[in-house]
């Protein structure tokens, strides 16, 4: 009987073999980034409704329009007004020192509905994997700004587009990306500039504390993006190491079983998969029948299941 050869591992099937167990660390963990960001989607909800109760109390609709209709009539003489998503609210409590003088402890909280960079990355970092992106770029690096070499700019550069921060003033802001999506999500009109700080609204304890509660919301998605990078990358440091000094599948596979990630030889090299489902002239006549073009996705699960029935 003739002895089986070993597969020789190279860089790209040591490359497939990491992607399986960062896989399979990151769903071991990643509930937790999912229920940050369901939490955040109700906390955000409920936000909204708040601050326009807020900015209503204090900028009654009926000066909204007055001020509009002011403005239709007179021009920029006739008031100011913008429409926008950010907010400050505050709560101005007495308090009194230690020698019994009273003085006032401002608490503030900048309440925003756009989206900023890092929670950007966090949020939709599954649709960005999903493109070859890596919007895990920015961990990587730990704080070292010498560790930003090309490959670090170029990722930051792809991430951008994808999520529409590198849209200049010339672009079409009709563009659908993540963020002009999330900017025209939720706008109330303001009296005022356009300054953000402008609008600094006082409220009572309460309403500063469900605030407080929605930007913690949004923080903790932040937190749990890197959380989730920092566990499964320290495994994979590991892994690597070992993957360099391992020479066969063999090796790899002994590994992945006593892990428990899912590791076969067809994952290494999915087109000579797809070579062996064609040798059958009966298989080969199907493909090239003029019928609905396969993808290669739908090449490849065809290759497999030949495969698998020839073992059957």
């Amino acid at each position: 009987m003739e002895k089986q050869r070993k597969i020789t591992l190279n860089a790209d099937k040591r490359k497939v073999i990491a992607d399986q167990f960062q896989s399979f660390y990151e769903d071991k963990v990643k509930d937790k980034l999912v229920q940050a960001k369901e939490q955040y989607d109700i906390m955000r909800d409920k936000a909204k409704v708040a601050i326009e109760k807020v900015v209503r109390y204090h900028q009654p609709q009926e000066d909204v329009d007055t001020i509009r209709a002011m403005t239709n009539k007179y021009g920029d003489s006739g008031g100011d007004l913008y429409e926008d998503n950010c907010f400050y609210i505050r709560n101005p409590i007495t308090k009194v020192d230690n020698e019994g003088d009273e003085y006032s402890d401002n608490q503030e909280v900048h309440v925003r509905f756009d989206m900023g960079r890092k929670f950007a990355r966090a949020y939709y970092r599954d649709e960005m994997r999903a493109k070859n992106l890596n919007p895990d770029y920015h961990l990587s690096i730990e704080n070292d700004y010498s560790k930003r070499n090309p490959k670090y700019y170029n990722d930051e550069s792809a991430c951008n587009k994808f999520l529409g921060f590198n849209t200049s003033s010339n672009d079409d802001k009709s563009i659908t990306t993540p963020r002009m999506k999330w900017e025209n999500d939720f706008k109330l009109w303001v009296i005022g500039s356009s300054y953000c700080h402008s609008r600094n609204y006082k409220v009572d304890q309460s309403t500063l504390e469900f605030f407080k509660m929605y930007v913690q919301s949004a923080e903790n998605v932040i937190k749990e993006h890197e959380q989730m990078y920092s566990y499964v990358e320290s495994k994979m440091k590991t892994l690597r190491l070992g993957l360099k000094s391992y020479r066969t599948y063999d090796q790899a596979k002994a590994l992945a079983d006593k892990v428990g990630v899912v590791l076969n030889e067809s994952m290494l090299n999915e087109s000579s998969s797809l070579a062996l489902s064609i040798y059958s002239p009966d298989n080969l006549a199907s493909l090239l029948e003029d019928k609905e073009v396969l993808t290669r996705e739908q090449k490849i699960a065809f290759a497999r299941k030949q495969m698998q029935q020839s073992v059957n």
